[in-house]
């Protein structure tokens, strides 16, 4: 994919652009660095779309990675591969079978992604001005993205736990409101949360290193920070497999205390619910030793590579239209 931007395309072109003080932006300025009085929402709209289009397109195979981290999955559900996977599902279980539980991620993604994207910006701006004196600052991407991830992770945990359990092999719920009523008589509300900290534990380091790795590529490809729907996309697919493949052991244990797989807990004689990161690492190691920290891993990449080109290219290319859309009503509206 050519990475070099075509400046007749790709720039914002600020220069163009007449402040209501009649004097053109800074040319050097990048669309990154918004002005200061483009508001909140920009960043929050722009989020909530990359991250809705994020977990949409590339559900089904979501769908087949939740499957394969099972520790002790029905000889029925036993797969070798991602495509492998999704045929036998479909010719076995229906065509929409890959796309349980859908719903309820959408209703999470949009939220948890809204608030993620803008945390992340506001404070990635604030700890650069500490840190880097404006610059593009390593650490502050890393912290910026920590902070964000424990927001996200708040509203998007309990839409986890409900689409993980819809997601398995004869889950016996009906539809998304019978898996919610029935988690909540049988479990108490604190099972939406039962996962939460071992999510955390997951997805800080997993966005400290996604957001250091784009930043950093961004860098070396898009220097300038213009739109660069190329370098975007590269640098996403990029971050999100590095990530992916050095987190995959904290995302099976996070699968095992969201599912709660009846079969593995009583071979190893688990009474009652799982709960704690400790105890689900314990318990991974007991039903498969090592290897089984890294099932699911070949799907999880797969999965996480497109999904976060997507989310960074559909996140970058409304940032811009935003931006853009909102500055020429500026100076439209201002002094001719």
């Amino acid at each position: 994919m050519e990475l070099s931007s075509d400046p007749v395309v790709a720039t914002l072109e600020m220069s163009q652009i007449k402040s209501k003080e009649d004097e053109p932006f800074d040319s050097d300025g990048d669309y990154e660095s918004l002005p200061p009085h483009v508001s909140v929402a920009t960043h929050m709209t722009a989020g909530a779309v990359a991250g809705i289009l994020e977990h949409t397109v590339m559900y089904p195979v979501d769908s087949v990675k939740t499957r394969m981290q099972s520790l002790q999955p029905d000889p029925n559900a036993e797969y070798k591969s991602v495509y492998q996977a999704l045929k036998r599902i479909i010719q076995t279980e229906g065509l929409f079978r890959p796309l349980r539980g859908l719903n309820i991620t959408m209703m999470g993604a949009g939220p948890a992604h809204a608030i993620y994207f803008a945390c992340y910006e506001r404070v990635k701006r604030s700890l650069s001005e500490v840190i880097q004196s404006g610059g593009n600052s390593h650490l502050a991407n890393g912290l910026a993205g920590s902070v964000a991830t424990v927001l996200h992770d708040a509203i998007m945990n309990p839409a986890e736990v409900v689409k993980q359990r819809m997601q398995m092999y004869n889950s016996p719920y009906r539809g998304l409101w019978d898996c919610l009523q029935t988690i909540t008589r049988t479990e108490g509300v604190g099972a939406f949360y039962r996962s939460y900290s071992t999510q955390l534990t997951m997805n800080i380091p997993f966005q400290a290193v996604h957001f250091i790795i784009y930043e950093l590529m961004q860098e070396q490809f898009n220097p300038h920070r213009h739109y660069n729907p190329g370098s975007h996309i590269v640098s996403g697919a990029a971050a999100g497999a590095l990530s992916a493949a050095i987190t995959t052991p904290l995302d099976v244990c996070k699968t095992l205390l969201n599912t709660q797989e009846n079969v593995a807990l009583n071979s190893v004689n688990v009474s009652g619910h799982l709960s704690g990161m400790a105890n689900a690492f314990r318990t991974v190691y007991r039903l498969g030793g090592l290897a089984a920290f890294f099932k699911g891993a070949q799907a999880r990449i797969i999965y996480q590579m497109p999904s976060t080109a997507i989310a960074w290219s559909v996140y970058e290319f409304f940032k811009y239209f935003l931006t853009k859309q909102q500055l020429e009503q500026e100076a439209r509206a201002g002094p001719m």
